[in-house]
């Protein structure tokens, strides 16, 4: 393995471990059954897989050149993104209200947990990814820095794109599982609520971020 792939592997790593929307979105859902969990992370791969294929196809160039349009997909994640962050929080708020009887369902397998559908957790989990106009133009400015001088860019950026949606099929899954071993831990009531409240919270303060820094621009 040359120094330039070794050195992209770390830095695609620290890029998809990073904490974000993406893993909010898993780790919410793999609190209501480890099916909606590893879905979501599947979800959240597919996202990267179309991410990387407009970057290597350069198809990424053109959120850069047409500001509308790159205004106009950041509107719509950062609006899906708030979407989700206030669902979170409102359920959040209704765990809240109704604590005793989670105490009671806490003993369940599932923790009392409402059933999130594997369909509904991918497609949530692809949303959440592919509607983020900031990754195409990330891969498409990062991908080239690992080309060497003189070798041919297509396949050197397919096989970066590749390690970049492996890594993801890795980490996420991985997330979510864990999520799902420490399950009766994490569905216990206080710990769920403070969970789905934190990650709602920051899923709709990136939302509110994403809105209004296209809105003011």
């Amino acid at each position: 393995m040359d120094a330039q792939l070794t050195a992209f592997l770390g830095v695609a790593a620290a890029m998809v471990a990073l904490p974000g929307a993406d893993f909010a979105v898993v780790v919410r859902n793999a609190l209501a059954s480890r099916s909606a969990g590893v879905a979501t992370a599947l979800g959240v791969a597919g996202g990267l897989l179309v991410h990387t294929a407009l970057a290597v196809a350069g198809l990424a160039a053109v959120l850069v050149a047409v500001p509308v349009l790159f205004r106009t997909v950041q509107l719509l994640g950062g609006v899906y993104v708030l979407y989700l962050g206030v669902s979170a929080l409102r359920s959040a708020r209704r765990r809240d209200g109704r604590a005793h009887a989670l105490e009671a369902a806490a003993d369940r397998p599932d923790g009392g947990q409402a059933a999130v559908g594997t369909r509904r957790a991918l497609r949530q989990g692809f949303l959440t990814n592919a509607l983020n106009p900031k990754a195409p133009v990330l891969f498409l400015s990062l991908l080239p820095q690992f080309v060497p001088a003189g070798a041919d860019p297509l396949p050197r950026t397919l096989l970066l794109a590749v390690i970049v949606v492996l890594l993801a099929l890795i980490w996420f899954p991985a997330v979510a599982l864990l999520v799902d071993r420490l399950g009766r831990w994490l569905r216990r009531p206080r710990t769920a609520r403070a969970i789905e409240g934190g990650s709602g919270a920051a899923l709709t303060a990136l939302g509110a971020v994403l809105v209004t820094g296209t809105l003011l621009h």
